[in-house]
């Protein structure tokens, strides 16, 4: 299942080098981020080699259009020596109150299909009915918190078992998370990555052929439930231009059902 704690680099680096780090990944060439910064190539040059240090406008000019996310922006701002532009709130905080509602509302009103919230770990901060009807069988101790949405799908005592075509689900969740270390550095992330991929593929529910076609607009999670073959279209969604490093790292996963016997079965039995 789906977006990010980020790694931060060390500061000793220097701002320079880690906008130089940020602009090569991004595959942006000096000249081209000056032009969309309003600057020039001999400034950034400059910059990334430490000949000139950036005002913290220009850090946050650069960080934005090289598309940095908002925990790292923190980290160059610390770096060339000023104090971090967005807070990090805690998601129990009061002042987070109506996003949390609004969240808890959204995923309510999605049931009987199934919903969550997680953060950049994937670690599950909200979830509804349906996600609990596809918990039934698994292990005790994946239940306890924190609960991992990674480790839920694929350890060999959670959903793996009953999912028909792991192999393919699972290389889509691997190659998700592998993007997700690319663009953000994340150590944690990276962490979670190497549990997962260690984990043994279990035969059960592996390459069998669902017993109706699928649409295949999109790689769907077919997964049995009670004997009963269920297919889910996972959607992801993310706050547009977030201002706080907790809602940044937020993401709303909904698996949307790919067949009408999906839609049938969750109606009956989540009326």
């Amino acid at each position: 299942m789906t977006a990010l704690v980020t790694g931060t680099p060390a500061t000793d680096r220097g701002v320079g080098p880690m906008l130089r780090a940020w602009r090569e990944r991004r595959r942006v060439s000096q000249l081209e981020l000056a032009l969309r910064a309003d600057s020039s190539a001999r400034h950034i040059s400059f910059v990334e080699t430490g000949r000139s240090r950036p005002s913290e406008e220009m850090v946050l000019r650069l960080a934005e259009h090289l598309d940095v996310p908002v925990r790292e922006r923190n980290a160059l701002l610390l770096a060339a020596g000023y104090a971090p532009h967005y807070p990090e709130t805690p998601l129990d905080d009061p002042a987070l109150g109506a996003l949390r509602e609004g969240m808890e509302r959204l995923i309510r009103g999605y049931e009987p299909y199934p919903a969550l919230v997680v953060d950049a770990t994937y670690r599950v901060l909200a979830a509804n009915r349906g996600i609990a009807m596809l918990m039934d069988g698994v292990a005790e101790h994946l239940l306890a918190p924190p609960l991992n949405a990674i480790r839920l799908t694929l350890h060999p005592d959670g959903l793996a078992p009953r999912i028909r075509n792991l192999r393919e689900w699972r290389g889509h969740l691997l190659e998700q998370m592998g993007r997700q270390i690319a663009l953000h550095r994340s150590q944690p992330l990276r962490e979670l990555y190497d549990e997962v991929a260690a984990y043994p593929v279990p035969e059960t529910g592996s390459g069998r052929v669902p017993d109706e076609p699928v649409p295949y607009f999109a790689l769907p999670m077919q997964i049995e439930h009670e004997g009963h073959a269920l297919s889910f279209i996972s959607s992801i969604s993310t706050f547009n231009t977030p201002m706080d490093v907790t809602v940044a790292e937020l993401a709303i996963e909904t698996l949307l059902p790919a067949d009408p016997a999906t839609v049938k079965y969750l109606h009956s039995l989540l009326p």
